[in-house]
């Protein structure tokens, strides 16, 4: 059944929490989905939230406050005690109980830790805890269906319902040796079509994609997509099994890189939201702002250096707000290209062919450009044969030289390690910028014998 969320519906659980009707409250959300929670919770006061988040089931309400932005279930975990934020733990799977907890102060972490009812559990999430959160490791999830080479057919389906009892959804059945080495995969339907007293080691699938731990998150995503993975296992350098990572998850961390990668580019140089206060939002925002404030001030004294040409050539003064808007148009194009080759591995080849094949395009696309801007130029704003070919010729060389950097720059940063992203927007804008109007003048002085 389909759940709507009103006006009047929202208005009726704030008062039911106001009169403390908890029947009431409980018969109303009994059937709705822990995602339709979240929407709830999103919708009513961070007290009214914490109110519903201690009154419902924590197997509801610990999978709803996943759903929630990060900023407001950290407001809400603010008014849970540790065992109450245990409570919650217990219901998540390892990787989401990890994510979960490692928005806590490390004091908070260690008493609701010491508050987790399940010492396994517990002692799963403490390990994975010293993983980088976008290595493999700090994505797994250590609920998974394993089984042993040894066994026999009728035991390893008794001992696969007892495992699968801690797990949310079984993707794969992992085998291992007697040392927990990852050797291969078992198929449900070999499994169910198998005699009963046949061996684990005679039916089971050897090979197996898998990730080490200490892999990047883009590493997993990249083999998962590659494979077409529902889930695929995480083992250490010895082999042995650690955990599992689901695609679910791979889509929650390839959603967060495109919304960093996203951020970057516009020039904010941290996680914002549209509702965080002023201080932070300026943070954020402002030294790229200032980047392109130098950048401008730059363009503004090359610009002061050529005023002398301004004087017998007024027109070309026109035109450099032409430049500047193709030079930052092609560099972010350029740049937008490199950077989506780079994420998702599909850029081939060595600089200088990326480099020659830029070349190449933004030769043609300079040509065509500058024939339209010289018709125009000459035509409706009346300038001068020498005129028109400077403005035409800067064009081309312009964006050539805007498509060279900003195909250039994320290449040799992604080969020092640095985000790549990070090139895109306001820096290769400002480059192309200065560079543009440089290229501009000095083309134009040497056309016109200034």
């Amino acid at each position: 059944m389909a759940f709507e969320l009103t006006e009047d519906l929202i208005e009726q659980i704030e008062n039911f929490i106001e009169v403390g009707d908890d029947t009431s409250i409980l018969a109303l959300l009994e059937e709705v989905h822990h995602a339709d929670i979240a929407e709830i919770l999103d919708e009513i006061s961070t007290e009214e939230a914490t109110y519903l988040i201690k009154l419902l089931d924590s197997e509801k309400t610990s999978e709803a406050l996943m759903e929630l932005d990060e900023g407001y279930r950290e407001e809400i975990l603010d008014n849970l005690s540790p065992q109450e934020i245990a409570d919650e733990l217990n219901e998540l799977d390892t990787d989401d109980a990890v994510d979960f907890l490692s928005e806590l102060d490390e004091d908070i972490q260690r008493q609701v830790i010491d508050a987790i009812e399940d010492e396994e559990h517990a002692r799963d999430i403490i390990e994975m805890l010293r993983y980088d959160e976008d290595s493999a490791g700090g994505l797994m999830a250590k609920e998974l269906v394993r089984v042993r080479e040894t066994w026999t057919v009728d035991g390893c389906v008794r001992k696969m319902r007892a495992q699968a009892q801690n797990v949310t959804r079984v993707h794969s059945v992992y085998v291992v040796d007697k040392n927990d080495h990852l050797i291969g995969r078992l198929s449900l339907k070999d499994l169910l079509t198998a005699e009963a007293k046949s061996k684990i080691s005679d039916i089971y699938i050897p090979n197996v994609d898998s990730v080490n731990v200490h892999d990047t998150g883009e590493d997993v995503a990249r083999i998962m997509q590659k494979y077409d993975l529902e889930a695929v296992p995480v083992v250490n350098d010895a082999g042995v099994l650690l955990g599992r990572i689901t695609v679910d998850d791979i889509l929650d961390f390839i959603r967060d890189e495109a919304d960093e990668d996203y951020r970057m580019a516009a020039g904010i140089s941290q996680t914002v939201e549209a509702d965080d206060n002023l201080f932070k939002l300026t943070r954020a925002r402002l030294p790229w702002l200032m980047i392109g404030m130098f950048g401008g001030l730059g363009a503004a004294s090359i610009i002061t250096g050529f005023n002398s040409i301004f004087e017998t050539f007024p027109k070309l003064l026109v035109f450099v707000p032409l430049i500047q808007a193709t030079a930052g148009n092609v560099g972010v194009q350029s740049s937008a290209i490199v950077v989506q080759g780079l994420a998702n591995d599909s850029l081939k080849g060595n600089i200088a062919g990326r480099l020659l094949k830029e070349c190449a395009l933004a030769i043609i696309n300079g040509l065509a450009i500058a024939t339209v801007v010289l018709v125009i130029s000459h035509f409706f704003f009346e300038t001068t044969y020498l005129e028109s070919v400077s403005i035409g010729v800067a064009i081309i060389a312009v964006i050539i030289l805007a498509a060279l950097i900003g195909t250039f720059i994320p290449i040799v940063l992604d080969k020092r390690g640095i985000d790549p992203a990070v090139a895109t927007g306001p820096f290769i804008t400002t480059s192309n910028d200065v560079f543009g109007i440089l290229t501009y003048f000095l083309i134009a002085k040497l056309i016109l014998g200034f």
